[in-house]
C-alpha cells in the first residue's frame, strides 16, 4: 500500500459538531503533541495538519453553518 493510500484510510472524519477542527485533537496521545493548529475543512471538505500530516475530512452530507 502506498503512503498516500494509507493516509487516505487514516483520515479522521469530522461532523459539524466537531468544528472548529484543530490538531492535535483532544484524543491524541501525549507523545504526538505539537503546537495546536486550526484547520479549515469547511471550504474544501478536507485539510491536512502541517505538523503531523493527519488528514481531517467532513463526513459525507455534513452541512456547515456559520463557520
Amino acid at each position: 500500500m502506498t503512503a498516500a493510500a494509507q493516509a487516505a484510510q487514516n483520515a479522521i472524519e469530522v461532523g459539524a459538531e466537531d468544528l472548529p477542527v484543530y490538531c492535535p485533537g483532544p484524543k491524541a496521545p501525549l507523545w504526538s503533541m505539537h503546537p495546536r493548529v486550526f484547520l479549515d475543512v469547511a471550504h474544501t471538505g478536507s485539510a491536512r495538519c502541517p505538523y503531523c500530516g493527519t488528514e481531517y475530512r467532513l463526513k459525507p452530507g455534513t452541512v456547515v453553518h456559520g463557520h
